[in-house]
């Protein structure tokens, strides 16, 4: 992998989220449109900002793709992107943390049979693109040859309607937000003995052209809201966290996004636990609420399902299409096209429209996520699922937002149905073998249910098991369905890329659990 830095240095997101400061990059000079296309008016600003801010033209577009492709290959493509972002952050009533940055580059990509030659960089001049492109084709070269010959732009959903102006850099009104969290998560008890609250907001402009004539543009508004709290009685010091976002402006803090509500939730989760009794350790009966615990099915299946994995045969689904990998009463989809969600795109990283994908059907497994160079190698259809954390990272498939369908069962009577057994309504972290779909959860919040009936609730509770052999325990599916708050983040090969997940209540009808109690 290559990659270029202008003199003033290379910007990333991550970097302005680390520091405390400002850094913006600026483009010097004139402006001058020259691509041979119909004036500016009748499109959207999205699709002419790189264009007008950095100077790009078609003709540029395609030297850049028939340089990528000098030295033979099969495809070529460029990703522009530029992000701007705000964070905020508050600890004890006190502001420690404000940044806003902006950064922006190329990444230019070749693919020649299985191999990939990969460049970016930060300078969007003419020059620094062509040399980009050059690196990349000798990485890649290969005996194979496609020509470039213009560009068709697809149609595309319009899933979130960007905020009048895009996001403004008042920070009064974000900051506003995480006060009224503070002052929330105090007020619910006075055990609450410390809040953190944070704020991230970002605008990604990203510009798709490839040698196979695709060419999108998009842009894509995300909003985050979280809060931290720690409880104290006695000698006993729990933790609660909540959060919500989307891609949407600050006006989907309202309900249950308010900052309010998720102060409340931060700090119940944190009271709850400080009279939680050890968990139950053994093989039992467990029942998993609606919402967020779809993290789960999402770390547990959904990877396993990337075709990436497939292709290479190193998932625990390999060759498994057409058979029975889960109960009949299990349907897992994966979806990028539910408006304003944390997940969603009207396009992937390489252009393709998202959409609706059914993963596993009445627990027969349907297919794979799939990104180009998968689809290609493998001679099935592309998915639009080819995601990317930025410019500099390549693109490979990814989730967007993973959920299971509802059943017709109702969520009072799966807990009825249970002697003796555990409802985890939230999780923390956890773990999976790709390879193997072992995985080791912890659940953060859960509940002993004893004869039908939840009692008491646990702490240290982790749910261990294989994610191919779990879903076949599924007896259970509730109406309930219901998708997280809008606070997933997914990581893979380094990369991390926002996401969304859910589930109805399920009961699975064993499943370990880890714990100290009995």
């Amino acid at each position: 992998m290559y990659h270029e830095s202008g003199a003033e240095g290379r910007v990333t997101l991550a970097q302005h989220q680390k520091r405390n400061g400002f850094q913006q990059r600026a483009i010097g000079g004139k402006l001058v449109n020259m691509m041979n296309i119909p004036a500016p008016s009748p499109l959207p600003n999205h699709k002419r900002y790189f264009f007008e801010k950095f100077g790009l033209t078609e003709r540029l577009l395609e030297r850049c793709l028939g340089e990528a492709l000098s030295a033979g290959g099969d495809y070529a493509d460029l990703y522009f992107e530029s992000v701007t972002a705000t964070s905020l952050g508050v600890d004890e009533q006190i502001v420690k943390s404000a940044s806003q940055g902006v950064s922006a580059g190329c990444g230019i990509r070749v693919l020649s049979g299985e191999r990939t030659g990969y460049a970016y960089t930060d300078n969007l001049s003419s020059e620094r693109l062509l040399h980009a492109a050059r690196t990349a084709a000798l990485i890649a070269s290969g005996p194979a040859t496609q020509t470039v010959q213009g560009f068709t732009e697809a149609p595309a959903a319009d899933l979130y309607p960007v905020p009048l102006g895009g996001y403004d850099l008042d920070l009064a009104a974000r900051l506003e937000l995480i006060l009224r969290a503070d002052r929330a998560a105090r007020a619910y008890d006075p055990r609450i003995v410390q809040v953190k609250a944070g704020y991230s907001e970002e605008l990604r402009r990203i510009l798709i052209a490839a040698s196979d004539g695709a060419f999108a543009s998009d842009t894509q508004p995300l909003c985050r809201l979280n809060v931290f709290v720690i409880a104290k009685e006695d000698a006993t010091v729990t933790k609660g966290t909540a959060g919500g976002g989307g891609r949407a402006g600050l006006d989907q803090f309202t309900g249950s996004k308010s900052p309010e509500s998720l102060a409340r939730e931060a700090a119940r989760g944190a009271i709850l636990q400080l009279h939680a009794v050890p968990a139950p350790a053994g093989e039992m009966e467990v029942v998993l609420g609606p919402g967020w615990p779809g993290i789960l099915l999402h770390e547990a299946v959904g990877h396993g399902l990337e075709a990436d994995f497939n292709r290479k045969k190193t998932s625990a689904f390999t060759g498994l299409i057409g058979q029975q990998v889960a109960s009949s009463k299990v349907t897992v989809v994966d979806n990028g096209t539910i408006a304003g969600r944390r997940g969603s795109l009207n396009v992937d990283d390489e252009g393709t429209a998202t959409q609706e994908t059914v993963l596993i059907e009445g627990g027969i497994l349907r297919g794979y996520l799939t990104d180009k160079l998968s689809a290609r190698l493998m001679n099935s259809a592309n998915t639009g699922s080819g995601r990317r954390e930025s410019y500099q990272h390549i693109p490979m498939p990814r989730m967007t937002n993973t959920y299971m369908l509802a059943g017709d069962d109702a969520p009072e009577d799966i807990l009825r149905s249970v002697k003796h057994g555990l409802y985890a309504v939230n999780f923390g972290g956890g773990q999976v073998d790709i390879t193997n779909g072992k995985f080791v959860f912890s659940a953060s919040e859960a509940y002993l249910i004893e004869d039908g009936k939840i009692t008491a609730p646990v702490r240290d509770a982790t749910l261990i098991g294989n994610g191919p052999e779990a879903l076949k325990h599924v007896s259970m599916v509730g109406h309930d369905l219901k998708l997280d708050e809008g606070i997933g983040t997914c990581g893979k090969d380094g990369q991390s890329v926002p996401v969304g997940v859910g589930m109805p209540t399920i009961k699975l009808d064993k499943m370990t659990v880890g714990g100290t109690g009995r």
